[in-house]
């Protein structure tokens, strides 16, 4: 009973809602001879790491996973914000961890078991199957990453580029509206299908690159965003709303991944990225509100609607179950654990009344309570 109040107050704060999430255990460590297992799981929402006899270090989440977790078992901790981003709530979720932890595999999958983004977006178009005479729904999606401090566009083509073969460097404005990605592709999408040809394009144009933690590393932060314009076909009532998906890359140690030349450099704007979404982090969880330095990279920028306030954000932290990892394990659940005591503050629907072209107007909590106890339904 506990644990549901503080959830309850959690939620009307608009904290950071995280999910930890343990991956097996890999052959490089096994080969490396240190693969015992650190992990323990007291509850669903507890994980203990047991570095020794002697230190032992305990994590409380929204929810913990463990190394046999489904993905079918990780997106039902999802599917709530996806009916709040339909309702015109911007939502962000997003995997943070090191290099091969698992946060690809929990946001993208394999195609024989996809992860939250697939999935995500396949509840999306069948929440408008089950709304078609109430709400008209339109639909725009974006792939963008963020590679070596450059905004990337995943969906553009030769055809947009002044050189082929050469993407272009995009940059990020804030405006009234939010921060926004000028010249930046968005093609509306109406089913399934349309979906997944453009996500397999944008996987491809992805900067990956491989070394001894992860044959096949991340090397970029991967953004989806998806935009929504609603209509209430029996009020008029219009409502819009922004859904980030979001596979940050892993922090490394060079240690570990023996990168070099351009893997080099490459971890070097990751790590300087990630830690510039640490200081962002720190100065939100303050409790003397200052300056949040959102403007220190283009990540932190970026996500700067998502954390600034007026959006549901949901974390999972990735982490390999190995004591080979154990100080990067521990240094990501305290990050997890930090980001989980951010309150952001409550998120307020957009909508407008839709007569005349009224002003858009934000209508707090109504929904709030709904989307809580469909949450609430599902545990």
């Amino acid at each position: 009973r506990r644990k549901l109040i503080h959830n309850k107050l959690m939620e009307l704060q608009g904290n950071i809602r995280v999910m930890a999430r343990a991956r097996p255990i890999l052959a490089v460590e096994q080969q490396a001879g240190a693969d015992a297992d650190v992990t323990s799981f007291p509850s669903p929402e507890d994980i203990l790491i047991t570095r020794d006899d002697s230190t032992k270090s305990r994590f409380e989440f929204d929810r913990a996973f463990q190394q046999n977790s489904t993905q079918t078992e990780v997106f039902e901790a999802v599917q709530p914000l996806v009916t709040s981003f339909l309702d015109g709530y911007n939502v962000c979720i997003f995997a943070y961890g090191q290099t091969g932890s698992g946060k690809t595999y929990t946001m993208e999958g394999p195609p024989e078991d996809r992860g939250v983004n697939m999935r995500a977006l396949q509840e999306i178009f069948n929440v408008q199957a089950e709304r078609t005479s109430d709400v008209e729904y339109k639909f725009k999606i974006s792939m963008m990453e963020i590679y070596n401090e450059q905004v990337r566009d995943l969906l553009e083509t030769d055809a947009d580029r002044e050189r082929p073969g050469e993407p272009r460097r995009l940059d990020i404005r804030q405006t009234a509206k939010g921060n926004v990605v000028p010249g930046l592709t968005a093609m509306e999408v109406d089913d399934m299908g349309s979906i997944e040809s453009l996500m397999a394009r944008g996987a491809q144009n992805r900067a990956v690159g491989g070394h001894n933690m992860n044959e096949r590393s991340s090397r970029s932060h991967s953004i989806v965003r998806l935009l929504v314009l609603g209509k209430n076909l029996h009020t008029g009532e219009e409502m819009r709303a922004k859904l980030h998906l979001i596979d940050l890359a892993g922090s490394e140690r060079v240690s570990k991944t023996d990168a070099t030349g351009d893997r080099l450099k490459e971890a070097q704007n990751i790590n300087r990225s990630l830690s510039a979404l640490g200081d962002v982090i720190a100065a939100l969880a303050s409790r003397n509100k200052g300056h949040v330095p959102f403007r220190n990279s283009k990540l932190t920028f970026l996500l700067q609607d998502s954390l600034g306030g007026n959006s549901k954000v949901m974390m999972f932290v990735n982490i390999s179950p190995a004591v080979y990892n154990v100080s990067e394990t521990l240094c990501s659940l305290n990050f997890a654990a930090r980001c989980r005591a951010v309150e952001l503050g409550g998120a307020s629907r957009n909508v407008s009344s839709g007569a005349g072209g009224a002003e858009a107007k934000e209508v707090k909590a109504r929904g709030a309570g709904a989307s809580a106890r469909r949450s609430a339904s599902k545990r």
